[in-house]
């Protein structure tokens, strides 16, 4: 397996579907897209929807991959969220956005990071 550019943000994309399953969630959108960017992963739990942002990194030499979220992909990823609500017909009690970092195959998970 390659884990250059492509590859390597999709597998970490594909552990952390693997992990928010594994607590109950089912996956509603991966890669999901409008004119202003895209949402890794959006996952729902009952009346819960949750926007993933993944970030995956051979390594942490260059620092942990999470702290790549500052507050410009954050707006950018609010943003992004609201479109997909007003697209979506459905309506969620509750909204949370977190970051997920993946370094090989440990998936690390900050709920409600922002």
């Amino acid at each position: 397996m390659t884990y250059g550019g492509i590859a390597l943000g999709a597998r970490g994309e594909r552990l952390a579907a693997q992990w928010y399953r594994k607590q109950g969630y089912s996956i509603v959108a991966r890669n999901w897209t409008c004119n202003i960017g895209e949402l890794d992963l959006i996952a729902r739990r009952g009346n819960e929807v949750v926007f993933a942002e993944v970030k995956t990194r051979m390594s942490d030499r260059f620092g942990a991959p999470a702290e790549a979220v500052g507050v410009a992909k954050q707006r950018k990823l609010r943003a992004l969220a609201s479109a997909w609500l007003s697209a979506c017909s459905e309506y969620f009690d509750e909204v949370r956005f977190d970051v997920v970092s993946v370094i090989g195959n440990d998936v690390e998970v900050f709920q409600a990071a922002f």
